[in-house]
């Protein structure tokens, strides 16, 4: 089992971030009872059995505004050694859930909140989407070309990198320290504070003077030649990196090129006709003949796959990066580890899809269910 085996969570249902730090947890052994609301599913959010970043969990559905359903929340979370909620500031206090009832209940407890904005500050009671969070510490501005407007990067950097992971590192963080002193912790997981954080190493490039405050006019932001993408013959893309003097030269040495054409490559005032040049003799082979020359050398390069695509490479397949369950391909719980390798959790349940059988795990009787169940709360 994972390294998280014997822990147990606690998660309030949301959508994007808390339910992929949920999913980060589980994957790593954690035990997670999912709350979701009582009402008809989102036909627009398709099978909710095949939610990947929903895995590993059990759900039962709670109707909050019955009468009796927050003590019920409050027995469950005396048990649990965390709680994880994704609503807006105020939300889980006017429920009678906010962390200071939880923690008179259970004092090691670690209370997980997971919103755009944070518990404080103008905008925190305001909406927001993954996208308006990186807008705010510069992520977004930094990424596209010169030319043209920024570029979403899809909602991995906000919602899942800043977000999701920031809420599941933070919370391991926590529940080490409540493990030793015995006293939990609110950790205030904002999506625009980790968005900051993850641009900390951009910005200390910024400081030592060796990054412009420019859109594609750095090394690592499409501008230099040797740092990025370029179309093949057969319109598929490689992707290449030889940012280091010796993997460039052997660059050079593969594409058969002299390298006194290119002995002042860190000048920007050369990147564009490199550019060009790059772009006509890779537009020369398909990708597939480019993988041929290029792939396991040290020139750091990668074909630029397809989702379909991805979980067919010989590299990906011998390290099991992508699985099936339940007919479902899904990338594989990581990191690894050597002495308590994580195992593929079970498949998404459906909303209340374990009401019968979920909390008998957390001391409940059978009776006990139907009460729940005849009384509305379950």
């Amino acid at each position: 089992m994972g390294p998280l085996e014997g822990v147990r969570i606690v998660e309030f249902a949301g959508i994007g971030p808390g339910p992929f730090a949920g999913m980060m947890l589980a994957d790593m052994g954690a035990e997670i009872l999912r709350i979701d609301r009582k009402g008809p599913l989102d036909p627009t959010r398709g099978d909710p059995h095949r939610d990947i970043a929903s895995r590993g969990r059990k759900s039962i559905t709670l109707n909050l505004k019955a009468e009796g359903a927050t003590e019920t929340a409050l027995s469950l979370i005396e048990q649990a050694d965390a709680l994880i909620e994704g609503f807006r500031p105020g939300v889980m206090e006017r429920l009678g859930l906010g962390p200071k009832v939880c923690h008179e209940r259970n004092q090691a407890l670690v209370y997980g909140r997971m919103t755009g904005w944070g518990q404080s500050g103008p905008l925190a009671l305001a909406a927001g989407h993954d996208i308006n969070y990186i807008s705010l510490c510069g992520a977004l501005w930094s990424m596209g070309e010169a030319d043209r407007d920024p570029v979403p990067p899809l909602n991995l950097l906000g919602d899942y990198g800043a977000g999701g992971m920031m809420l599941a590192y933070g919370m391991v963080c926590a529940l080490f320290k409540a493990r030793t002193s015995g006293t939990g912790d609110v950790v205030d997981a904002a999506i625009c504070d980790g968005a900051a954080t993850l641009m900390a190493p951009i910005f200390g490039q910024l400081a030592k003077g060796i990054w412009k405050n420019q859109r594609q006019a750095n090394r690592l932001d499409g501008a230099a030649p040797f740092y990025g993408v370029y179309r093949c013959s057969d319109d598929k893309w490689i992707s290449i990196a030889p940012l280091e003097p010796q993997f460039y030269a052997l660059f050079l040495q593969l594409l058969e090129l002299n390298p006194k054409d290119f002995a002042d490559r860190l000048n920007p005032e050369n990147w564009q006709k490199h550019r060009i040049f790059f772009e006509s003799i890779f537009a020369t082979k398909t990708r597939d003949e480019w993988c041929t020359l290029f792939e396991g050398t040290d020139i750091c390069f990668a074909p630029v796959l397809d989702m379909d695509e991805a979980p067919e490479h010989a590299h990906n397949q011998a390290r099991g990066v992508f699985v099936k369950e339940g007919g479902v391909l899904q990338p594989a719980p990581a990191p690894r580890f050597t002495n308590s390798p994580p195992e593929l959790p079970t498949m998404s349940p459906a909303p209340g899809d374990d009401n019968a059988t979920a909390l008998l795990d957390w001391g409940y009787s059978k009776d006990d269910i139907d009460r729940l169940s005849k009384a509305g709360i379950l």
